[in-house]
């Protein structure tokens, strides 16, 4: 059996303002861009009992607390700080998936401390993640991921939490349904519509009346309501895109503007591509024209896309497509996707493309 841990960093962007900032420490602060299109990244513990949270509007968090302080985000800080973490990690495993800056789990099964509880483990990790860097994890400790990452949000800020596989039926079946991973709020009102409220009730419906309800995903529900995950702790990701987006503080309505930015995040994306050594085929662009109207349009080439004319040239073609002159866009993106296999990779092979080359009559 497993034993794994659910490292969280307690409002990881805002307390690393709050502790650089020591004007901000004790104020409601928001990390995020200040402007009507402005969303929250990070809500620190002193403005959550108003409401505000990750993913709302600034707007809307400003009116519920009138004396939240916007701070403009630090990524490159944040990197720094995340590495600081990770380094404390791998004193004690190598076996780590990095879910983003401030999440990862950890695999300590087998761990070089040799230590035999993971709950010993966990708290030694929070320990030394204070002491170098003044900051605060939650963990989770579980036999799986599903458990530990649950786990990690009992007890935060600075919480742990296990859950023993002798405990782990009751404990899902307490939980609200909203609480297991890969239940939205549009899954969650399905099912409250079925009668499933929380995950005893989840349990007492049938593996073939989840499937033909949800589909394929029915069964992780199955599994998940008995306490069941066997994905491992993955280490690396295969990267199936690279793409950049930008959502404007005015929705462009003029044509030349539109055509514009779209040529600036096409420069944007050959830096990424660039950066990070990413093969694809296929590029997508993506449209927002409000808040809630979206739309895709794609394309693939025989060729990897890397170069600004190809992709540039392709990315018109796109937009050529839609309906850009008649509706403001709010947001535009592009990404590259269809990466590019190994053994593609190792055996490139020139391929012959058939064209057209003018007829010049030399008689």
């Amino acid at each position: 059996m497993r034993k794994i841990i659910h490292i969280d960093m307690d409002a990881f962007f805002a307390s690393v303002e709050q502790r650089d900032n020591p004007e901000l420490r004790g104020k409601p602060i928001a990390v995020g861009f200040d402007g009507t299109r402005g969303v929250v990244s990070t809500a620190s513990y002193e403005a959550r009992p108003y409401g505000v949270h990750s993913a709302m509007s600034i707007v809307q968090a400003k009116k519920r607390c009138p004396d939240l302080v916007i701070v403009s985000p630090h990524f490159e800080r944040y990197k720094e700080v995340s590495r600081q973490i990770h380094e404390v990690f791998h004193e004690y495993t190598d076996i780590i998936e990095p879910i983003s800056l401030d999440e990862a789990f950890l695999d300590v099964t087998e761990n070089k401390m040799r230590m035999t509880y993971a709950k010993d483990i966990a708290n030694e990790i929070k320990q030394k993640i204070k002491a170098r860097t003044h900051l605060t994890a939650s963990a989770g400790i579980s036999y799986n991921k599903l458990l530990a990452k649950i786990a990690s949000d009992m007890r935060k800020p600075d919480g742990m939490f296990t859950v023993h596989p002798c405990h782990a039926l009751d404990f899902i079946g307490s939980l609200p349904i909203e609480k297991l991973w890969g239940i939205g709020p549009k899954t969650a009102k399905k099912m409250h519509e079925m009668g499933v409220f929380k995950g005893e009730q989840l349990r007492e419906l049938s593996r073939t009346h989840l499937v033909r309800v949800f589909g394929k995903v029915g069964n992780v529900y199955y599994d998940f309501a008995r306490g069941i995950d066997e994905r491992p702790v993955v280490v690396h990701h295969d990267r199936k895109s690279v793409g950049c987006e930008r959502t404007f503080l005015e929705d462009l309505h003029i044509e030349s503007a539109i055509v514009i930015e779209l040529y600036h995040i096409t420069l944007d994306l050959v830096e990424r591509l660039s950066k990070s050594g990413f093969e694809g085929r296929t590029l997508t662009l993506k449209l927002k024209w409000d808040a809630t109207t979206q739309i895709t349009r794609s394309l693939t080439q025989e060729k990897i896309l890397c170069k600004k004319d190809d992709i540039l040239l392709l990315a018109k073609r796109l937009l050529a497509e839609t309906d850009y002159k008649n509706r403001p866009i709010r947001l535009m993106g592009l990404s590259v996707s269809s990466p590019v296999s190994e053994d593609e990779a190792f055996n490139k092979k020139p391929i012959w493309i058939e064209g057209d080359l003018p007829f010049v009559d030399f008689m």
